[in-house]
């Protein structure tokens, strides 16, 4: 007797590149991915990632060497305390709070510009909203014969 294997068969109807419902998936897709907001948020991703590179070379190559001199030429990201000491090929067991501090304030300096960013996109927003409407056109000669055709018809 002949032994049916189902999950084969299943495999072919779920899984078969011709599928419509995986078309129809796909061009879900390919609309969720088009759409403006998707876009927006992949360019503030790769837009984001530099600028956390150039905050990084701020913090370590333009802020913190001057507070590590003023503290007696400490270099951050190398302060740790030891907890267990090296012994032979087992690497010391470290706490580095000194890379803490540094990433904390990297962290500081991106929350930091993002606010001030943020606060010049609502003042902004504030004075587009506060300026006053334009002013209505004056009524072209049309309209003031109309309206005194009308004011004539009204007697």
């Amino acid at each position: 007797m002949h032994k049916i294997n189902f999950s084969l068969i299943w495999l072919k109807i779920n899984f078969n590149p011709l599928n419509l419902r995986n078309m129809k998936f796909l061009n879900e897709f390919k609309a969720f991915a088009m759409k403006g907001n998707v876009i927006d948020m992949a360019v503030g991703i790769i837009i984001g990632a530099a600028f956390g590179k150039i905050v990084s070379s701020i913090v370590n190559d333009i802020i913190m060497p001057p507070i590590g001199l003023l503290v007696g030429g400490v270099n951050f990201t190398d302060l740790k305390v030891v907890m267990k000491a090296a012994v032979g090929d087992v690497p010391a067991v470290t706490l580095n709070y000194g890379n803490f501090l540094q990433v904390t304030l990297d962290f500081l300096i991106v929350a930091f510009s993002i606010f001030m960013v943020i606060k010049a996109m609502n003042a902004a927003k504030r004075k587009q909203e506060a300026a006053p409407p334009p002013p209505l056109p004056a009524p072209t000669k049309e309209e003031v014969l109309l309206t005194e055709i009308r004011d004539l018809l009204k007697k």
